[in-house]
C-alpha cells in the first residue's frame, strides 16, 4: 500500500469557529493506482491533496507513506519527501512565461542534478514522450492550453514520482483537449506504474480512475474501488 490514512482531521478557524474540512477520513491508496476526487466545491478535495502531497498536515491523525508516517516529520524531511517522491499538476498550468518549453522541464530537473546535459536530455525525453518534441523552443504564450498543460505534466513527472497529485488538471481545456490530458494521465498510470490522484469537478474525468473517491463536507460518502 502506498498510502494509508486513519482518522485524519485538518481543521480551520473561520470567524472563532472551528471548521473540519477533512473529518475522520480513513483511505488507503494502492500503488499504481489511479484515484479521482470528487465532490462539491468545499468538500474538501484540495485540502486532502495538499495533505496527500506534503504541503499540509492534517490536525490530527494519521498518514502512512510506504509505511512511514508523513505527519511526524520535520519540515525538511517534508521537503525532501517532495522533491523525491512527488509530481504536481496544476489547473493553471503555472509555467514560467518567459522559460521555453525545454527550461521549464529542465529547471524542475536543476533541484537534484546539475549536469546541464544530462537534464536536456531528460527534459528532451520527456517533451517526446508528450508529444511535443517539435516545440522544445517554445514559449507558454506560443503554445495551446493543451500543450502547455502537457509540458507541466512533462514537468511533474521530471524526477520520476512515485506518486502524481492533479487538482482539476483539466478545468481550463474544452472536452476534446481534456480527454487527450486524460490519455496521457493514464498512460502515466499504466505504463510507467505512477499513482495518480487527481481532483475533478468532471464526471467523464472521474471515470479514469479505478478507485473512485467522493468527499462531503470533508467526509468520505463514496469510496468505489474498481480494483478489488
Amino acid at each position: 500500500m502506498l498510502i494509508q490514512i486513519k482518522n485524519l482531521i485538518k481543521t480551520y478557524q473561520r470567524h472563532n469557529e472551528n471548521i473540519n474540512a477533512i473529518d475522520n477520513l480513513s483511505l488507503d491508496i494502492p500503488k499504481g493506482s489511479f484515484v479521482t476526487i470528487t465532490g462539491a466545491s468545499g468538500s474538501g478535495k484540495t485540502t486532502l491533496l495538499l495533505i496527500l502531497g506534503g504541503l499540509l498536515r492534517p490536525t490530527s491523525g494519521k498518514m502512512k507513506y510506504n509505511g512511514k508516517e508523513l505527519n511526524l516529520q520535520k519540515e525538511s524531511e517534508m521537503a525532501t519527501f517532495r522533491s523525491n517522491h512527488v509530481g504536481f499538476v496544476m489547473q493553471s498550468f503555472a509555467l514560467i512565461p518567459y522559460l521555453t518549453a525545454i527550461e521549464n522541464i529542465s529547471i524542475a530537473l536543476n533541484v537534484k542534478e546539475k549536469n546541464k546535459e544530462k537534464n536536456r536530455k531528460r527534459a528532451l525525453e520527456l517533451l517526446d514522450w508528450v508529444g511535443l518534441a517539435d516545440r522544445t523552443t517554445h514559449y507558454p504564450k506560443e503554445l495551446s492550453a493543451g500543450q502547455q498543460q502537457r509540458v507541466a505534466i512533462a514537468r511533474a513527472l521530471a524526477n520520476n514520482p512515485y506518486l502524481l497529485l492533479a487538482d482539476e488538471p483539466t478545468g481550463n481545456l474544452d472536452p476534446k483537449l481534456s480527454e487527450e490530458i486524460l490519455e496521457v494521465l493514464k498512460e502515466v498510470n499504466l505504463k510507467q506504474g505512477t499513482t495518480v490522484v487527481m481532483v475533478t469537478h468532471s464526471p467523464m474525468a472521474a471515470e479514469y480512475g479505478d478507485t473512485k473517491i467522493q468527499l462531503k463536507d470533508g467526509k468520505l460518502i463514496i469510496n468505489d474501488d474498481n480494483t478489488k
